[in-house]
């Protein structure tokens, strides 16, 4: 690993030492008792790890070692690494101490101890964890709906980071966990972000989205008019959808409408339409058409502005006059000279 990066060669007096010595003792990291024995030390990138050895009483000399390349022998420092240092070195500890860990770090470390009686060494593995990190995601993309889409997020970390995907939406289901999300035959309501999700329990998920969106023709959802009265105004709203946002246009008949002529104003907006007849004569009324169009389609919806009616069950024109002839008849006739009348009235 790094912390054996860089070492010199050891003189055969020291080598001869080393290869002497057998098991030691250990104790947790941050324990404080030294029959405490550990073989494992699971530690951040970033953090320090302390490797603690503990010496019986009467210890004369240790070394510490990562695999066959000698760190330290007693005080004297056989690595170039600046981060390792010897934590404590007492009659009791003799403890090692990386600043900074890496994942190079990992590995295999051994204490070796020359006692008074019988040389020990023992082994601890360090283990170094790292946080989910998202290095690959795809891109913003827009494509047609219906269209077949594969979203790619992939992520380092140790251990290896589970990805999970979320689509961001108020009705969205949660989806299968892995690095590939397959949306087949892919609609509008499925536009919108993504979110990946990257998480091994080391740190925080680390997180990133990306945007999708989804192209459809055009479709007019409403087209709808307000009253209307000869000298008022009167008011068209055509609402619709598509993406790209649709352009509108306006014909009476078959002539198209331009705004500002013949007393008409026609508002755009990205989903609505809104035609504006001022000061209305006998002229406006007539059947109006909204087109909606963009590049994957054009959809058109039309309605009649007509006159006021004042009548009721749908009857236009002199009602007044209508209904009081239809008044008089009523009292005066019998049922028969009522649907005589009657024809002759409507014909």
């Amino acid at each position: 690993g790094a912390a054996g990066a860089g070492r010199r060669g050891l003189p055969p007096a020291a080598g001869s030492l080393c290869c002497l010595l057998p098991p030691g003792r250990f104790a947790a990291p941050g324990g404080d008792y030294p029959g405490s024995s550990v073989d494992n030390l699971v530690v951040r990138k970033g953090d320090t790890a302390v490797l603690r050895c503990y010496l019986e009483d009467g210890a004369s000399k240790g070394a510490w070692l990562n695999r066959s390349s000698i760190i330290f022998a007693g005080s004297d420092k056989w690595s170039v690494d600046p981060r390792v240092s010897i934590a404590t070195a007492n009659r009791r500890e003799y403890s090692l101490q990386i600043q900074d860990v890496d994942v190079t770090d990992d590995g295999p470390y051994t204490c070796s101890v020359q006692t008074q009686h019988t040389p020990r060494t023992m082994q601890v593995h360090l283990t170094v964890h790292v946080s989910p990190k998202i290095f690959r995601i795809s891109g913003d993309i827009v494509v047609n709906e219906g269209s077949n889409v594969t979203l790619v997020c992939l992520a380092t970390g140790k251990p290896e980071p589970s990805i999970s995907w979320r689509h961001i939406s108020p009705s969205a289901k949660p989806f299968e966990s892995g690095q590939y999300l397959d949306i087949y035959g892919i609609t509008r309501d499925q536009a919108g972000e993504y979110e990946c999700s990257a998480e091994n329990d080391v740190s925080v998920p680390d997180v990133k989205k990306v945007k999708v969106t989804v192209n459809f023709a055009p479709t007019i959802q409403e087209l709808k008019s307000s009253g209307v009265v000869l000298g008022g105004n009167g008011l068209i709203r055509c609402e619709g959808a598509g993406v790209p946002a649709p352009v509108f246009e306006w014909y009476k008949g078959e002539r198209k409408l331009i705004n500002g002529q013949q007393g008409i104003t026609i508002k755009n907006y990205s989903t609505r339409s809104l035609l504006t007849v001022t000061n209305v004569t006998e002229e406006h009324f007539g059947n109006y058409t909204c087109v909606a169009a963009n590049k994957l389609g054009t959809t058109n919806a039309s309605l009649p502005l007509n006159p006021p009616s004042t009548a009721q069950y749908g009857i236009t024109g002199d009602a007044e006059v209508l209904f009081s002839c239809w008044y008089l008849v009523l009292t005066l006739s019998s049922l028969t000279s009522i649907f005589y009348l009657k024809n002759i009235i409507l014909h």
